[in-house]
């Protein structure tokens, strides 16, 4: 009753997605898990072969299979026949995974050619900034811009990248990040600001990250990243949204 009266600070008001866009949400978190799980059999086949002494073998490296025919062990045997096919049985998992990753990037990126109603679709929009592919793209449009924020204290909020602060007495200090909004995009936008860094050095973003952190390592760097990580979510939503390029992006050539 009292945020009807206006009072809109007493509580909070949940935007629930709708029911075609929670489920193209799924597209992304399937492909991260099948991502972990390529990488689960992946190590496993190395812990193997570790334990025989062999560590230079890539299990999605070409010709993967007649390469293990070929491994000798550290005292210069041929593989046991049991463990040889048992690695057998965990390449063939990783075939699997693999051609369930290419099924679900191909309907990704039909997603990402999908026309929204009245406006470019934002995903498309991002995808035109070098440092940005299809699955950052997709994964930004699908955990946060598809719903409207009326501020960027609020997008800050969301992805959990918005500052805590504390406050007893005269001691007003900032605790660091919330955390306590979407972890999904906010571990993406993290890995995305690093790559920002890369593929927009020239970017006001990427100066300002510099002269932020400047020489420092470990904990400062750390620090600075996830400001980083906010400020760009920030942009990238005025960008999407709006249209206003961040100050000093590239984009990719036509």
């Amino acid at each position: 009753m009292a945020w009807a009266r206006g009072e809109r600070r007493v509580c909070s008001m949940v935007q629930a997605p709708s029911r075609e866009e929670e489920d193209r949400r799924r597209l992304t978190r399937e492909r991260g898990t099948l991502l972990k799980e390529r990488i689960q059999h992946t190590n496993r086949i190395k812990g193997l072969l570790s334990g025989q002494g062999i560590r230079d073998y890539d299990p999605l490296g070409r010709d993967h299979l007649a390469w293990l025919d070929t491994l000798r062990t550290g005292d210069g045997h041929p593989l046991p026949p049991m463990l040889r096919a048992e690695i057998r049985r965990e390449l063939d998992r990783i075939e699997m995974v693999t051609t369930q990753l290419k099924v679900v990037e191909q309907a990704r990126d039909a997603l990402l050619r999908t026309k929204t109603p009245g406006s470019e679709n934002p995903a498309a929009l991002l995808i035109k900034l070098k440092g940005i592919g299809p699955e950052f793209a997709s994964l930004l449009w699908l955990e946060a811009l598809f719903r409207g924020f009326a501020n960027r204290r609020q997008v800050a909020a969301y992805a959990g990248l918005a500052p805590s602060p504390w406050q007893s007495g005269g001691t007003d200090r900032d605790q660091g990040i919330s955390k306590a909004g979407n972890r999904r995009l906010r571990h993406t936008m993290i890995e995305l600001a690093w790559f920002w860094l890369r593929h927009q050095p020239a970017s006001a973003l990427s100066r300002w990250f510099n002269t932020r952190a400047g020489g420092g390592k470990g904990r400062v760097r750390r620090i600075a990243i996830v400001a980083l990580a906010r400020k760009l979510l920030v942009a990238l939503w005025r960008y999407a949204t709006q249209g206003v390029v961040p100050e000093g992006a590239v984009l990719k050539a036509a």
